[in-house]
């Protein structure tokens, strides 16, 4: 993965002037980016508020310990391989709150789905309803967005069906898991039926289809500050994109995301340059600018401030790479 992300920089930075680059990062215009670096630890902090609310059917979590254990698993994911983070999150979360790591687990499965319906959605006013000019200035380009926009959407919806089944009955998925793990030795096969018990629990929320659109009502402010620290970036270097411009660039750059390279290095920078340039003819050197803050502030805030709150629980990146195989190999 350090490979692909090499290469995937050495792609991105191929046949750039870094002279014009620094020269647009020495213009970049201090208040705009001011305002993108805030938006970063409101993000953290709805994302805190809306994991608390799912977590509810588990047990009452703190703000405080939801919060934390958010930065420590961003920032996990942002050194460690393979997403670790996703993991850490909830078993750190069950070091502090008597609650099932395995149950926590399932309800960041669940707001991945959120955030997915979420973007989507965003992506989807662009594409119908703010985006006109978009699709005259490249027509192709734009097709290829609604089309995979419509089809992520039959998917995510696909996926949120399949997980209401699921949690309406959590002892029953432990039973139905057992009678498949038959042919696995009796302990076996107990353990398995045990933690999709415990995972079905977990995903609680969407038992009850109110507290399912409240969860999700909470994703749409947590995106739409996430857009306006896109669009703040984008205004910092006057690359004359609007504030629903920046529904496109997050679907791009959820994508970008993706990759599996440590710290998104690589996928997130192709993405923006990529919807930046193809979309609203930025020139190549301030996309690159522009693209190198935005990841930054979107990385290193979250990693430090991860970081200073496990070495407060006695981890560092070896013990949080010790504490993401545990979390593998027993689930809680």
């Amino acid at each position: 993965m350090l490979a692909l992300a090499v290469g995937l920089l050495a792609l991105f930075l191929h046949n750039v002037d870094l002279w014009r680059v620094a020269g647009n990062l020495s213009r970049a215009r201090p208040a705009w980016l001011a305002l993108s670096l805030t938006t970063i630890f409101v993000n953290l902090s709805i994302r805190s508020l809306r994991w608390q609310y799912l977590l509810e059917p588990l047990g009452r979590a703190s703000f405080r310990n939801a919060f934390r254990a958010t930065a420590v698993g961003f920032a996990a994911s942002s050194v460690l391989p393979a997403r670790a983070g996703e993991v850490i999150r909830p078993y750190f979360l069950s070091r502090h709150e008597r609650m099932s790591a395995t149950g926590a687990f399932a309800t960041i499965i669940l707001e991945r789905l959120l955030d997915t319906i979420t973007v989507l959605a965003l992506l989807a006013s662009f594409v119908f309803v703010f985006g006109r000019e978009v699709a005259v200035v490249n027509p192709a380009a734009f097709r290829v967005v609604k089309w995979a926009g419509a089809t992520a959407g039959v998917a995510a919806l696909g996926v949120l069906i399949v997980l209401f089944l699921l949690a309406g009955d959590p002892a029953r998925l432990g039973r139905s898991v057992a009678r498949l793990e038959r042919g696995l030795p009796s302990a076996l096969a107990g353990a398995v039926a045990r933690i999709a018990e415990k995972f079905a629990t977990g995903l609680g929320a969407v038992r009850r289809p109110g507290r399912l659109l409240v969860a999700l009502a909470w994703s749409f402010p947590l995106w739409l500050v996430i857009a306006t620290g896109v669009w703040a970036v984008a205004m910092a270097f006057d690359l004359g994109i609007p504030y629903t411009g920046s529904f496109l660039l997050i679907a791009l750059l959820v994508i970008g995301v993706a990759v599996p390279t440590p710290g998104a290095i690589g996928g997130f920078h192709e993405a923006f340059r990529f919807g930046t340039t193809t979309f609203y003819g930025t020139p190549n050197e301030t996309a690159v600018a522009a693209a190198l803050v935005l990841h930054a502030f979107s990385i290193l805030p979250v990693l430090l401030l991860g970081l200073v709150f496990a070495a407060q629980a006695g981890l560092n990146v070896s013990g949080m790479r010790q504490m993401a195989d545990t979390a593998h190999e027993h689930p809680a």
